[in-house]
């Protein structure tokens, strides 16, 4: 015959299946508590990639182009379209050449050009003032009057009304408004373009 389980055994197993709901409900709360502080915990911020800077372009300064007037002893006589700062040198080469009867020596071969300026290149025994050749350029913004009357055909009045339209005017920007100046004419122009030039206005 089976034997009932006394008291003893009965309080037993109460105690074994209430330390078990405990450890359940412990368990249960702990992985609640967890969820909760999950929900709760902020969220992280968001990853940014940031591109390495891209180089600011290299600009090219773009040429400044001039006109030249090229005459006398040269392959091909003619104007001429070149970048500003050219040497009289490299244009000879552009017009093909000096030809044999030219006298460079009375030509400064490495100064730079002007725009507007009549370059002229001399024969051997042509005389210099039928046909004079650039030298150091005299500037009509900054020329003085007692250096503006040393040009040909200009004499002490008409460089004083040149200074004086300069002062009134502000500086020229081409040799053409030369023609403004009371006293100057086209014939005047022309006869001392050679010799002058006009500094870029600021």
């Amino acid at each position: 015959m089976a034997q009932e389980a006394g008291p003893g055994g009965r309080a037993g197993g109460s105690r074994w299946e209430a330390a078990r709901e405990a450890v359940v409900l412990a368990a249960t709360l702990a992985s609640f508590l967890a969820s909760v502080w999950l929900l709760r915990r902020p969220a992280p911020a968001p990853i940014r990639i940031i591109p390495p800077p891209t180089p600011a372009p290299t600009l090219t300064p773009t040429p400044k182009w001039i006109q030249v007037y090229l005459t006398g002893a040269v392959q091909a006589p003619g104007v001429y379209t070149v970048p500003q700062g050219l040497r009289i040198w490299t244009l000879l080469e552009q017009a093909g050449g000096a030809l044999p009867s030219a006298d460079l020596e009375r030509v400064n071969l490495a100064a730079p050009l002007m725009d507007g300026m009549h370059l002229h290149i001399p024969r051997r025994g042509e005389e210099a003032s039928a046909s004079p050749t650039p030298g150091p350029l005299l500037d009509l913004n900054t020329a003085s009057v007692e250096e503006l009357d040393r040009l040909p055909g200009i004499g002490p009045r008409a460089a004083q009304a040149i200074v004086d339209y300069r002062l009134k005017h502000g500086p020229f920007r081409r040799l053409e408004d030369l023609l403004n100046v009371p006293g100057i004419g086209p014939a005047t122009l022309e006869r001392i373009r050679p010799w002058v030039t006009v500094s870029p206005a600021p």
